[in-house]
């Protein structure tokens, strides 16, 4: 019986000496410039974007990029009642992202992302379940644009410069 264990160790251990691991390589597959970018915000200021990226691009390590994100904001008056109190408001956030190379001193991959909401103010004073909602929608806006941005980095050669 010791014998066949034996035989069965030794065969699975030989057999399995070649096996090459799909996720071995050392670069991140979902985000390739995670742990290596120093990130930097400009153009309308939001706080909470400070807390989303380390989410999204980690500690800095190596500094082999510099990424610039500045955000543009319209707010635009859909609806105006008789009194030119707004009923609707409709915000346009644009991010426009500049990746630079460190090791190269070029810029490597620019994009601009669009991402627009509405909202319906309550009143014309301060009411905290407004301003609530449009610090979510702010967030959500911010999170789907960091997300859009990740995803289309997955098709860019990092390499090569614009």
């Amino acid at each position: 019986m010791i014998r066949f264990l034996l035989i069965g160790l030794f065969v699975l251990a030989t057999s399995c000496k070649n096996i090459e691991f799909i996720y071995d390589d050392k670069k991140n597959l979902l985000n390739p410039l995670y742990g290596k970018t120093i990130v930097e915000t400009s153009g309308l200021d939001m706080p909470f974007i400070r807390s989303f990226i380390p989410m999204f691009f980690g500690e800095n390590k190596t500094e082999d990029y510099v990424l610039s994100i500045n955000i543009n904001e319209n707010k635009i008056k859909r609806s105006v009642e008789t009194n030119q109190a707004t009923s609707n408001l409709e915000y346009e956030l644009r991010f426009v992202y500049l990746l630079k190379s460190n090791d190269k001193k070029c810029v490597v991959y620019k994009k601009e992302i669009s991402s627009s909401f509405t909202i319906i103010p309550k009143s014309s004073g301060y009411n905290y379940g407004t301003d609530s909602s449009l610090e979510n929608k702010y967030e959500l806006a911010v999170t789907d644009s960091l997300n859009e941005y990740v995803s289309f980095l997955s098709n860019v050669d990092l390499d090569n410069c614009l």
